[in-house]
């Protein structure tokens, strides 16, 4: 048995999935009407996600792929079709019903972190809690432990200035992950950071896959799909394909860039011209 301390997410296998579903929909298709011209940005499209999946959702611009996680992200809903979250009928609720069940299933990531530039850490991963009524001793005590979970036990006074972009997407998953959700729905999550930055946050998604959470994530690289276990790929308001794949560990990938970095670092240092002593010394 290997004892690498940092195996491969366990649930990757569990693919279409889980033999319990999370979400599903079935014929959905999604109608804008944009004065007299009608705009189809879903057609028919019928899919199920297991519990414990890690989905990554690509596509190009007018894909569909957007409004697709609006739609499981219960931000809009269907024209025709149903769609069914955690074994609950969303077509039917209205708009109290569907905001209590974003607080209460789905956590939510965001390209830009969407953080509150005059708050700390602590009260930026607070926020969706102020909804739900929680006490604040209760707030506080939840909020640092959704903290520490992404590595952040030592920044909660900060503010998002003084934190690097990858840190502030570290304090966006934290108030994602801070109401306790069954999903995470990520929209381009790494689209604002660099290479290896980005591959950081793919580790934290592979931390937060291997405890069981349904990770959806909407991206255009095809390096950051390739961490997920399954990918699905939209067309013209269409699924293109969907297939289940072996996930790239994105801790191995993160020591490979890392070591390329202090490579090219070692290099340029090298390459530096020598001081030399004073003439005559």
């Amino acid at each position: 048995m290997s004892e690498d301390p940092s195996p491969p997410p366990s649930p990757r296998s569990a693919g279409r999935g889980g033999e319990e579903k999370i979400v599903e929909l079935a014929g959905v298709t999604k109608i804008y009407k944009l004065g007299d011209v009608e705009v189809q940005a879903l057609r028919g499209i019928t899919l199920s996600v297991g519990k414990g999946e890690f989905v990554a959702v690509m596509g190009s611009s007018g894909s569909g792929k957007s409004t697709l996680m609006n739609i499981i992200g219960c931000l809009d809903k269907p024209t025709a079709g149903e769609f069914r979250l955690d074994g609950r009928a969303i077509s039917k609720l209205n708009s109290d019903g569907l905001a209590r069940i974003r607080n209460q299933t789905l956590g939510f990531v965001f390209q830009s972190f969407n953080l509150l530039s005059r708050t700390t850490a602590l009260e930026n991963v607070e926020l969706p809690l102020l909804y739900s009524d929680v006490p604040a001793a209760e707030r506080h005590k939840r909020a640092r432990e959704a903290l520490e979970r992404v590595g952040l036990a030592d920044r909660v006074h900060h503010h998002p200035n003084q934190m690097s972009g990858g840190q502030q997407q570290r304090v966006a998953i934290a108030r994602a992950l801070v109401s306790r959700p069954k999903v995470i729905l990520a929209d381009e999550p790494t689209g604002n950071l660099d290479s290896e930055t980005s591959v950081e946050v793919m580790t934290l998604f592979q931390d937060l896959w291997s405890t069981g959470i349904t990770i959806l994530l909407v991206t255009h690289e095809q390096d950051i799909a390739g961490f997920a276990g399954r990918v699905i790929n939209m067309k013209d308001g269409r699924i293109q394909f969907d297939r289940a794949q072996e996930p790239e560990d994105a801790r191995q990938a993160l020591a490979r860039a890392v070591a390329q970095r202090e490579q090219e670092q070692a290099q340029e240092h090298a390459h530096e011209p020598q001081e030399t002593g004073p003439a005559g010394a």
